[in-house]
């Protein structure tokens, strides 16, 4: 029973290293990406950032008043609405 236990713990004991091997080396694998493809990772967060810019605009411009088309011509005529 003791040897049963003893080959079940060795399993645990490898998985969990594994595990952590697996862990250490998705780690290293993500550093040397954001530091070999910085431009990348660059363009993809300016991306990010102009969406999210463009999202809140969107919502702001829902949020407003209408105005109405006759008197943005007028405005940009010279006259006043």
């Amino acid at each position: 029973m003791i040897g049963a236990h003893s080959s079940e713990l060795e399993i645990f004991m490898e998985i969990c290293i594994d595990e952590s091997k697996l862990k250490e080396l998705m780690k290293q694998a993500l550093v040397e990406v954001l530091e070999d493809r910085k431009e990348v990772i660059y363009d993809i967060l300016s991306e990010v950032i102009e969406d999210l810019g463009l999202a809140h605009a969107i919502r702001e411009e829902e949020a407003s008043e209408s105005v109405d088309k006759k008197e943005i011509l007028d405005i940009l005529q010279g006259g006043q609405a």
